[in-house]
C-alpha cells in the first residue's frame, strides 16, 4: 500500500491553525506571531513534512530563485564570501543559483539578463562594482539587488556592502612605516581592468597616501601589478628584490598574492621577517596557516549580510536602503619586523 503524503491540510488539523496560517509559517511571513509559527513547525517536524516546491512557487507567484554573481568564484576571499551567502540561505526557503564570471563578455550579459522577474526573486553581485553603464541596468531591475564588496555612488537605491579598502592599504604601509621601513613595495592587481575590480586598485591608492604623508618618495620601481595569482606576484617580487637597492617590506594586495612574495624570498635565500617584511590582506585561512601578517577582512560576515538584508528586502519591499563599511583588522604575525 502507498502511504499518502502528509499535506498542509493534515498540518493545520494537528496544529488546529488554518492552512493558509500553515503556509504563512512554513514561508517565515511576519503576519505569524512567533508562538503560532513555534507550533506549527513542531508539528511539521514530527511529520517529517517536506512542502513541494512547485507549488510553493505557484503559491507565492515567486521563483524561490535567488543569484549570485561571482568572479572566479575559487578565489579564497570569494569563497570566503560564498560559505556566508550559503550558510545564511540554508535556513530560507529559496534556492541558490551561482554565475560564475570569467570573462568580460559573462560579466555583461549577467548584468544585462539575470536580474529579471522571471528568472530569480533577488540579485547578490560580489566584489564586481557596477559601472557608470551599467547603473541603470541594476537601478531599473525588476528584483532587489545586493552589491558585496562592490559599490556605485548613483545607485543608492541599493544596499551596498563594502569595505574601506583605501584606509586598509593606508593602514599596511603606516604600520610598515611605523617599523622603520621607508623602502616599501606594492604587488597587486592591474588598476585598469575590464572586470572593474577596485579592491587592488584602492589599496594601492592607500600605499601612496601612507607614503606621501610619511614623506618618503614613491618609487616606481617598486611598484608592480598583473595577473592576480602566486605566479605573477613571485615574479614581481624577484624582479624587485634583485634590484641594486631592494625594497625591505612588500605589501602584497591578496594573501594569495602574499604567498607568492614569500616563495620569491625563500628562492632568493632571503629571510622573512629579517631581511624581508610581507603583508597581506583578506585574512583567508593560508593565511593563519603560513603566520602571514595582514589585513582582515569580515569576508563570511559580508556573505551573511548581504543575504540578510536581500531577504528582508523581499519580505518588505519598503526597506530603506543601507549603505554598510564593514571594518577591517591589521593581523600582525610572523612575516614583519624592523628593516634589517
Amino acid at each position: 500500500m502507498v502511504k499518502k503524503a502528509i499535506t498542509i491540510r493534515d498540518i493545520a488539523k494537528i496544529a488546529g491553525v488554518s492552512p493558509g496560517t500553515v503556509s504563512r509559517a512554513i514561508n517565515n511571513s511576519p503576519l505569524v506571531n512567533p508562538e503560532t509559527r513555534q507550533k506549527v513547525m513542531q508539528v511539521v517536524k514530527a511529520l517529517n513534512y517536506v512542502p513541494n516546491r512547485m507549488a510553493q512557487r505557484l503559491a507565492t507567484g515567486k521563483t524561490l530563485n535567488l543569484a549570485v554573481i561571482v568572479p572566479f568564484f575559487t578565489a579564497p576571499s570569494v569563497t570566503e564570501r560564498l560559505k556566508g551567502v550559503v550558510s545564511t540561505l540554508a535556513r530560507s526557503r529559496y534556492d541558490l543559483i551561482i554565475h560564475n564570471i570569467e570573462d568580460p563578455e559573462q560579466r555583461a550579459d549577467c548584468f544585462r539578463t539575470i536580474p529579471r522577474q522571471d528568472r530569480v526573486d533577488g540579485v547578490l553581485v560580489i566584489s564586481i562594482s557596477p559601472t557608470d553603464e551599467e547603473v541603470p541596468l541594476l537601478a531599473e531591475a525588476g528584483v532587489p539587488i545586493v552589491l558585496i564588496d562592490a559599490h556605485h555612488p548613483a545607485l543608492t537605491t541599493l544596499h551596498q556592502i563594502t569595505v574601506d579598502d583605501v584606509a586598509g592599504g593606508r593602514a599596511v604601509t603606516e604600520y610598515l612605516i611605523g617599523l622603520g621601513h621607508t623602502r616599501i613595495g606594492f604587488i597587486g592587481d592591474p588598476a585598469n581592468n575590464p572586470f572593474n575590480f577596485t579592491s587592488s586598485r584602492d589599496r594601492a591608492r592607500g600605499y601612496r597616501q601612507a607614503l606621501e604623508a610619511a614623506g618618503i618618495l614613491y618609487r616606481p620601481e617598486y611598484y608592480a601589478e598583473g595577473p592576480h595569482g602566486r605566479r605573477y606576484a613571485r615574479e614581481s617580487a624577484i624582479k624587485m628584490l634583485t634590484l641594486p637597492e631592494r625594497p625591505t617590506a612588500i605589501f602584497a594586495a591578496s594573501d594569495v598574492q602574499a604567498v607568492g612574495v614569500l616563495e620569491a624570498a625563500r628562492e632568493l635565500g632571503l629571510r622573512v621577517p629579517q631581511d624581508l617584511s610581507v603583508v597581506g590582506y583578506d585574512d583567508v585561512e593560508i593565511a593563519e596557516i603560513l603566520g602571514l601578517t595582514t589585513m582582515r577582512q569580515r569576508l563570511f560576515e559580508s556573505g551573511r549580510r548581504g543575504v540578510e538584508l536581500l531577504l528582508k528586502t523581499l519580505e518588505d519591499p519598503e526597506t530603506e536602503p543601507v549603505y554598510e563599511v564593514l571594518p577591517t583588522e591589521l593581523v600582525i604575525r610572523d612575516t614583519t619586523g624592523p628593516p634589517p
